[in-house]
């Protein structure tokens, strides 16, 4: 047993402690021939999951080690925020295994796109990367682009690689690779689109299995799976499922978030034992923090029961 990264705050203790006394939602059943092991965690972690009825909170937990995979609410649709990212990391990779462009090929940095609701342009205004926009007319490599989007969380690098591969591609790809419902219909920021609720949208089942190519080898190549997984491992924003795991434990991971909406989708790297896939999503918390410490608890809940 170990401690999480920060201490939970009274109210999400207080949850916790109290959920245990509270019937798991009647829409999540144990999968059929799961373990008992998996459904014992799988009906703890709906119970914590009960202790927000104000919020829809979305699990998926893939272990081959130990034969555990369940989903809550694994269908449940999600605004995808920044998770989408993820398969356009696939598809560049993929794009580029195919031969249509090489990862050192450029692209001009410019901050000009063009609504998919309209045609009208626009640019971004909200970013958590700062720095590029000191190369604006310049150029930088897709590799870098891509991987800025990723660990930094790069709008303006995700529009940019978007109107490179493009959206349609990128959703026939994630379609090839078994995805049911999530969609990626654009790049972000585009205000007039979300407006029309023309959203890009993702599930935890769907970014599970995503995942659990890429932790298989089996995303475009071993080779480009590898290359992906180490993107992801250098992601920079970690307060969700890394803040709930034990010191040492690499996560090669993707978060998401807007107003309401707070988001992870994991590989899990435990010392000395093996992988897996482990996404929550979420909408519906008043802050950020509390979102992200909820989460980090669920994580806490699935390592400790698979390792």
């Amino acid at each position: 047993m170990y401690a999480p990264a920060r201490p939970l705050p009274v109210l999400l203790a207080s949850a916790l402690f109290a959920a245990w006394g509270i019937a798991a939602p009647g829409c999540a059943h144990p999968d059929q021939n799961m373990p008992s092991s998996s459904e014992t965690l799988k009906a703890n972690i709906e119970s914590f999951v009960a202790a927000w009825p104000e919020a829809e909170i979305a699990v998926a937990l893939i272990d081959p080690e130990t034969d555990t995979r369940f989903f809550i609410r694994g269908d449940r649709v999600f605004h995808a925020a920044s998770t989408m990212k993820t398969p356009v990391l696939i598809e560049v990779y993929r794009q580029a295994a195919a031969g249509r462009f090489s990862l050192d090929d450029s692209l001009r940095v410019e901050n000009d796109f063009t609504s998919i609701a309209d045609g009208s342009p626009f640019r971004i205004e909200d970013d958590s990367d700062d720095a590029l926009y000191e190369h604006l007319g310049h150029s930088m490599s897709i590799r870098d682009l891509a991987e800025r989007m990723i660990t930094v969380s790069s709008n303006l690098a995700t529009n940019l690689v978007i109107e490179r591969v493009e959206a349609d591609s990128v959703q026939r790809a994630m379609e090839r690779m078994g995805t049911q419902t999530m969609r990626v219909l654009r790049g972000v920021e585009d205000i007039k689109a979300f407006e029309q609720g023309l959203n890009n949208t993702a599930t935890a089942a769907d970014l599970a299995l995503l995942l659990d190519a890429i932790r298989r080898g089996a995303a475009v190549s071993p080779a480009a799976s590898e290359a992906m997984r180490d993107i992801l491992l250098k992601q920079e924003f970690n307060e969700m499922i890394p803040a709930g795991l034990p010191p040492g434990t690499r996560v090669a991971h993707k978060t998401g978030w807007i107003t309401g909406i707070v988001h992870d989708a994991a590989i899990v790297y435990p010392e000395n034992a093996a992988s897996y896939v482990l996404v929550i999503l979420t909408e519906g918390f008043e802050d950020h923090e509390t979102a992200s410490q909820a989460g980090a608890e669920i994580a806490r809940m699935a390592h400790e029961a698979v390792r």
